[in-house]
């Protein structure tokens, strides 16, 4: 039987920080999903939590309440399934602990396919700029992925994407200039991720970036290969990113 000072370090009470959190975290999916977007759900070791969170966006158990395109993958190679079926503007919640290689690998390649990025989880928090919004409980007694804290979170960030709804105002279609990196002031163009696919040839690559499909020019990088993630500026990539070559 878990006692209740387990339970209060799983982190079941959600503090004002938390809710800050969720709050942000359901108003970014809420305006996703009224462009159209699909949020596909992946949980490598805890495969139930992808399911159960994809059931509580598409099933409404509320009279009124909208279904929500959501999406559990829960194949073998979660990364190149997701590879073959997201679209720019969908949203990628995974669910892990900190050290989940499949999970930092979709999300290191999730800039690179357009997508808004949700990562809950337990124990020791993802560094920084991991993801787009981080969702994380303490795990001091390892109850944290079945003790109700994960559940309890996905339950609230689901009410509140639909609160986002109740007021348009917060969900209207954002404009080209809504959440626009900086680009740079000579040549109008930023820094941004971009995937390695195919068509290798005289000193060219076609990426794909948030943008779509590019012709990049990466002799400034030397060899690429299928999989490789660059950092793409004005045409040309300027880094090689720290990933495995041809990773699925």
């Amino acid at each position: 039987m878990i006692g209740a000072d387990a339970l209060s370090a799983s982190g079941l009470d959600i503090d004002a920080e938390h809710g800050r959190d969720l709050a942000a975290a359901s108003l970014a999916l809420a305006r996703r999903f009224a462009d159209g977007a699909t949020m596909w759900c992946i949980a490598p070791s805890w495969p139930q939590h992808a399911r159960h969170v994809a059931v509580e966006f598409v099933h409404p158990v509320i009279v009124g309440k909208r279904a929500l395109p959501a999406v559990a993958v829960t194949g073998p190679q979660p990364v190149g399934e997701l590879r073959s079926v997201v679209r720019a503007g969908d949203m990628l919640c995974a669910i892990s602990t900190v050290d989940e290689p499949v999970v930092v690998d979709a999300l290191r390649r999730a800039p690179a396919w357009g997508l808004e990025t949700l990562w809950m989880g337990w124990g020791r928090r993802p560094p920084s700029g991991a993801a787009g919004h981080v969702l994380f409980v303490a795990d001091r007694d390892g109850y944290a992925p079945y003790d109700g804290s994960l559940v309890l979170r996905y339950h609230v960030l689901w009410e509140l994407a639909h609160v986002c709804f109740e007021h348009p105002g917060l969900v209207r279609p954002r404009g080209a200039s809504d959440d626009a990196p900086d680009a740079c002031i000579t040549c109008a163009d930023e820094g941004r991720v971009g995937e390695v696919v195919a068509g290798i040839a005289a000193g060219d690559a076609m990426v794909r970036t948030a943008r779509g499909l590019e012709s990049v020019d990466v002799t400034l990088v030397g060899p690429v290969h299928t999989g490789d993630l660059l950092l793409v500026h004005a045409g040309a990539a300027i880094a090689l990113l720290d990933t495995e070559p041809g990773h699925d």
